[in-house]
């Protein structure tokens, strides 16, 4: 297709989802750009899927993508009786893989919304591939994520905390988003047009805002071990080298849990929002994975398990 500049990219989250998807008690938008193998893109807390639209520039010419927005977030739709939690998002993903009949799918989750795809989809058929990009690790919670984590014990935490995020000397303090990014003034613009005012204007999306985390179980980190023993297909890891919410270091330690062929691509100086910060690097590491074909079922025959080791070279 033409050229997909980072304008349009951006414009494609200013104009409505091409369409809504009933889940339980509200509506997942979608927006689906691009030509070539089916990606689903999944997003974390407390962004949407426009977090994705610096990459989407350099896939589209590729890949066909499917960018979603969970309920509560984004062009979602949805009222007070929705849930909003890792189970309902968990069933939601698969209810738009269904929706779509994406039968031959590769996907992508940063943050929350890694974790939230392996749930879902850990182990489906349909899955071809998967692209992790700085997400929940099977250690636990690094501290700097407990610490976030924690502010919902606050009361009216939500409130207070759209209010440091909609200060722009506050939202730069490392306690709050400032570690987020290695520059901090990517807070601004975009960022703070697509995520950080909505929470200001809209008392729906702010109560959304909180639900999600006032009902994170840390709990569920306990089964990721098992899920990536279920992820037969090659899987890509991108990572901010400097994450402090998701320590590199652990990633290292968590790819020989993967069954199919693990490989880490190490985003020096990259951070959280790595994907935001350095989009054509994380792009490029993506690409290869995402685009291949299905690989052949291993041999079950005496041949061997059908584990791959994975690949223990990174790059940055």
């Amino acid at each position: 297709m033409p050229d997909f500049t980072a304008a349009q990219a951006a414009d494609l989250f200013r104009a409505r989802p091409d369409r809504l998807i009933d889940v339980d008690r509200g509506q997942v938008a979608v927006r689906s750009i691009g030509e070539g193998p089916d990606v689903l893109f999944v997003h974390g807390w407390p962004v949407s899927g426009a977090t994705f639209r610096g990459l989407l520039p350099f896939l589209v010419p590729h890949l066909r993508c499917h960018i979603i927005d969970l309920v509560g977030a984004g062009d979602s739709r949805f009222d007070r009786t929705a849930r909003v939690d890792v189970a309902a998002h968990v069933a939601a993903v698969r209810r738009v893989v269904d929706t779509l009949a994406l039968d031959d799918v590769a996907v992508v989750g940063h943050d929350s919304g890694g974790l939230i795809a392996r749930y879902a989809l850990a182990g489906d058929p349909r899955v071809r591939s998967w692209g992790l990009i700085d997400t929940e690790q099977p250690q636990g919670a690094h501290w700097r994520l407990s610490l976030l984590i924690a502010t919902r014990h606050l009361p009216g935490f939500e409130r207070l905390l759209t209010a440091a995020l909609n200060i722009r000397r506050l939202r730069r303090n490392r306690f709050v988003l400032g570690d987020a990014f290695q520059d901090r003034n990517l807070l601004d613009g975009d960022f703070a047009e697509f995520f950080l005012r909505p929470l200001k204007v809209s008392a729906d999306r702010r109560w959304a805002f909180g639900q999600f985390l006032r009902t994170f179980d840390f709990s569920a980190f306990d089964a990721l071990a098992d899920l990536h023993s279920r992820i037969t297909v090659p899987v890509q890891l991108v990572w901010g080298a400097d994450d402090p919410y998701f320590p590199v270091g652990w990633t290292r330690g968590m790819r020989s849990g993967f069954r199919g062929h693990a490989r880490l691509h190490e985003v020096r100086r990259g951070k959280l929002f790595v994907h935001e910060e350095f989009a054509e690097e994380v792009a490029a590491a993506l690409t290869p994975t995402l685009a291949a074909p299905r690989p052949p079922v291993p041999d079950r025959g005496g041949h061997g398990s059908g584990r791959v080791t994975p690949d223990r070279t990174t790059r940055g």
